[in-house]
């Protein structure tokens, strides 16, 4: 069961941040805004999950990775809604930033690939459409 709550959060991860690279492509920075902050309120279900996994006793890499997650939305709420830094700009804020993403990331296929490879290779497929929305949502638009 817990295992299954685990992959439904990976699948909403992915599925908010292709939406929000796509919304950054080709939207309005309120709409932006609005799924941001949807994308945010992920840290509930994350703390939610580390205290099934601590109840259910499940492995302790399920709470490290819930944890890194709970990390990266607290960095990006924070760059984003609280401070408004361009840190997409600065290499020494998207470092950590970028170090969360890809570590919260691995967290989710890794993870549900132990307890499903099916899991495990519908979350890694959708990390790579993730990487694709990213590199389109960063790439100018030539006329």
């Amino acid at each position: 069961m817990f295992e299954n709550y685990y992959f439904l959060l990976g699948i909403v991860n992915s599925l908010l941040m292709i939406t929000i690279f796509l919304l950054v492509r080709y939207a309005k920075a309120a709409q932006v805004a609005v799924v941001g902050k949807v994308y945010l309120a992920l840290a509930v279900p994350a703390v939610i999950g580390i205290v099934l996994a601590q109840q259910q006793q499940k492995p302790i890499q399920y709470t490290i990775f819930l944890s890194i997650f709970l990390a990266f939305l607290l960095l990006e709420g924070i760059y984003d809604f609280v401070l408004k830094v361009p840190f997409r700009e600065n290499w020494k804020l998207l470092t950590p930033y970028l170090m969360l993403y890809w570590s919260m990331n691995y967290g989710f296929i890794v993870m549900a690939w132990k307890h499903s490879k099916l899991q495990g290779t519908i979350l890694l497929g959708l990390f790579i459409i993730q990487i694709i929305a990213n590199i389109r949502s960063h790439t100018k638009v030539t006329k």
